[in-house]
């Protein structure tokens, strides 16, 4: 059986994730960083603005067409 020369990890099923060195898939005793948590999206005014000009230049778009 040949094999590459290339070093590759033959766990990694996907071709890209193969050619990774090894220290990416390495588990070390130390915990990753936690990911900070996002804000809690909310609906503001300005959202509700854009949404109503989007759906009346929408609406008009359409309108304008079938006249």
């Amino acid at each position: 059986m040949r094999r590459s020369l290339t070093l590759t990890t033959e766990a990694a099923r996907h071709p890209f994730r193969a050619s990774l060195p090894p220290h990416v898939f390495a588990r070390s005793g130390e915990e990753a960083e936690p990911v900070p948590s996002r804000m809690p999206w909310r609906i503001e005014a300005e959202d509700i603005r854009h949404f109503m000009m989007a759906y009346c230049a929408c609406l008009f778009g359409v309108s304008a067409y079938i006249a």
